[in-house]
């Protein structure tokens, strides 16, 4: 099987209110679209040649478009954007919050196979269509929705409180402690976001005291122990990444061993229900266990380990899903998160920093278009375009190797990468 190589992309400036610019998502695919094509030095043009040899196709992460611009067949909409994906292989893929993880992985594995030597992932929702409580109803889908979801005000951060909750139980932890702890997460997030010029929450204020104060008028609780500094963002937004074959990125003039490769992946799926996940998990040692699998699967198909992980991009929806990818990476052992936390490792300037694009909470959460946009953030970190939010080892090297995890529903799918340099 052939390697896959990482071109580049883009990603929308993720503040921005698309239905209050006026703009609908032809609008916010033709922008992401060009800017990912001005990057990576690629013409529709191009596009329309390497179409007529059968060797590009389009794969589009979206969650629910039905119910936020009453909008499907979301693979066939690309035509509105240009002629030039008249006759493109296109279809979208869909995993509640992991949908562009599943795009990513059908286009990978099409490269990998020899189908096709150019792959256009495009992952975006827009979600400041309706206002905040029809958007948690909305979100509610991703979760079993009769069980779950249906008259719940809010679920997920509910949701994700009870795994807080969970978290402190199975571990014994002391609950200061560990609230504290997410606060530091969330303070980290919101400091790197800083860096981000593409972050929807560059311009906020969220400091550690802030988040450790709870249920207050700056901080207000919204689902069992979580308040507004432990929550990821709504987000109208898109990002786009182009993936190569090695006789593509030949053919181009590109030196190989410039350009980084998917090295490994994991997929797991979690039972659906959140009071099964923790039924089932009980015996184990991690409370997500097809979580850590993913991570396993993904360190085992590219003979890496957590040691030569550089830097990570993972699924903060909220600060408790964080915490427990910490130890599914391997930066811990479960159950001992919070010393990563205290002593720094995961900062910015830590040895195993996390979410240096300032992740869901700081950079934002357009739902289909998450796993695209951390794709691109490990992308650009291993290959030094990371701008002000570049990660550096030793102030001058940089990463060898990113790895992130984008998750669906409450940790259901579990969606693991690996992008590196060869």
């Amino acid at each position: 099987m052939d390697k896959v190589y990482v071109l580049g992309g883009a990603q929308t400036d993720f503040e921005r209110n698309w239905t209050k610019e006026g703009k609908n998502v032809i609008a916010l695919l033709s922008e992401v679209i060009q800017d990912a094509l001005d990057e990576i030095h690629v013409s529709y043009a191009d596009i329309r040649k390497l179409n007529s040899e059968n060797r590009v196709a389009c794969f589009v992460g979206n969650f629910i478009a039905e119910n936020y611009i009453n909008q499907g067949h979301l693979g066939a909409l690309l035509t509105e954007v240009s002629p030039a994906f008249y006759g493109v292989p296109s279809a979208r893929y869909e995993a509640a919050c992991a949908s562009s993880s599943v795009a990513l992985d059908a286009a990978i594995t099409k490269i990998k196979t020899g189908d096709y030597d150019l792959a256009m992932v495009v992952g975006w929702e827009l979600m400041k269509t309706v206002d905040s409580k029809v958007c948690g109803d909305i979100l509610g889908r991703a979760a079993y929705y009769e069980k779950e979801g249906k008259d719940v005000s809010f679920p997920f951060p509910k949701l994700f409180g009870k795994l807080a909750g969970e978290t402190i139980k199975k571990y014994r932890l002391d609950e200061t402690r560990y609230m504290n702890s997410l606060a530091k997460i969330s303070e980290i997030n919101y400091e790197n976001a800083k860096r981000n010029p593409k972050a929807q929450t560059r311009k906020w204020f969220m400091d550690y005291e802030q988040a450790c104060h709870r249920d207050t008028e700056t901080n207000s609780l919204i689902g069992e122990r979580l308040s507004i500094s432990d929550c990821s963002q709504v987000t109208d937004g898109a990002a786009v990444v182009f993936l190569a074959s090695e006789k593509l990125v030949k053919e181009i003039g590109l030196d190989v061993t410039d350009i980084p490769i998917v090295k490994g992946y994991g997929h797991r799926t979690a039972p659906m229900l959140f009071d099964s996940k923790i039924t089932e998990s009980a015996e184990n040692e991690y409370i997500l266990p097809w979580t850590r699998q993913a991570v396993l699967d993904a360190y085992r198909r590219s003979n890496l380990s957590v040691e030569d992980i550089d830097v990570f991009e993972t699924h903060d929806c909220f600060t408790s899903s964080e915490y427990v990818a910490i130890s599914s990476f391997g930066i811990t052992k479960p159950g001992h998160e919070y010393e990563a936390i205290e002593n720094g490792r995961i900062a910015f300037y830590g040895d195993k920093p996390i979410n240096p694009s300032g992740g869901l909470i700081g950079c934002g959460h357009p739902v289909g278009a998450s796993g695209c946009r951390m794709f691109l953030d490990i992308f650009k970190q291993v290959s030094g375009k990371a701008g002000n939010y570049q990660v550096l080892l030793d102030e001058t090297r940089l990463p060898r190797n990113g790895m992130m995890l984008n998750i669906g529903g409450t940790a259901t799918t579990n969606y693991v990468f690996i992008v590196g340099r060869d």
